[in-house]
């Protein structure tokens, strides 16, 4: 049964409403607060539909997964040598961190898929096996590492970083997800920084949340020194790595939530 309330009318001190016994001002502030009850009650009906009633409460963990994706053509070495340090700096973050190293050295990756041109007949495309690593929900973080050549990103980078087109044309499928960018360098200022950022502009154009390493470095990404095939003498590269994973790991589960 609903309320039927007829006209106002003027009201003089000490006059009583008819229809609750009380005031016109106690009766006006009642009407108030069964109204703000209703649109609470109104609110919070909306809220569990939009939640789902088994909507896990705020704040509750989810396990998330990092990915470390090694682009250089040397499986083992130190570009997978640097994200293996970021992803055991993510780990550290939350035990709801799992982490994952991708090599993709020694698999056939062609970027002129990505343009629309086929694969020579009988050459395996085996960036099909990456694609399910970086679809899986699970996934939250990607970090991207290169090797630098003259200054630029690896070949096998930038192939994979084409045919991640994929997923742009699958409804942008790494939406949302946090992403960092790695570079190794056979010099202190080899070329690092500007690497990070070739992988940083693809990255963006999939829609992904791109993370510099975390402070007290706060740059660009990871930036390492190989002297000798060796980055552990690298003191400040090794913390940009470390700054990183964590970085990732750390909005990666802000954004989870």
């Amino acid at each position: 049964m609903g309320w039927c309330l007829g006209p106002r009318r003027e009201s003089v001190p000490g006059d009583r409403d008819a229809w609750n016994g009380g005031t016109v001002m106690e009766s006006n502030l009642n009407r108030r607060m069964f109204i703000g009850a209703a649109g609470a009650a109104v609110a919070a009906g909306v809220a569990t539909k939009v939640l789902g009633e088994d909507a896990p409460p705020a704040g509750a963990a989810k396990t998330i997964r990092i990915v470390g994706v090694s682009c250089s053509p040397r499986k083992g070495k130190t570009t997978a040598a640097g994200l293996q340090i970021c992803l055991d700096a993510a780990k550290q973050v939350s035990p709801n961190v799992e982490i994952e190293l991708v090599e993709l050295a020694g698999l056939n990756i062609n970027g002129n898929v990505a343009a629309g041109v086929p694969l020579p007949a009988g050459q395996e495309d085996d960036f099909l096996k990456i694609m399910p690593k970086l679809s899986d929900q699970k996934v939250a973080g990607i970090i991207v590492g290169s090797p630098v050549y003259f200054g630029s990103l690896s070949s096998l980078c930038k192939a994979f970083l084409d045919r991640l087109m994929a997923f742009r044309k699958d409804n942008f499928a790494l939406s949302n997800k946090v992403a960092g960018a790695l570079a190794v360098g056979g010099a202190r200022n080899g070329g690092q920084e500007l690497t990070v950022q070739m992988i940083h502009a693809a990255l963006l154009c999939q829609e992904v949340i791109v993370v510099g390493d975390g402070k007290p470095s706060a740059r660009i990404g990871a930036t390492l020194w190989n002297k000798d095939d060796d980055i552990s003498g690298d003191e400040f590269g090794v913390m940009t790595a470390k700054n990183l994973g964590r970085r990732v790991a750390e909005v990666a589960l802000r954004v989870a939530k």
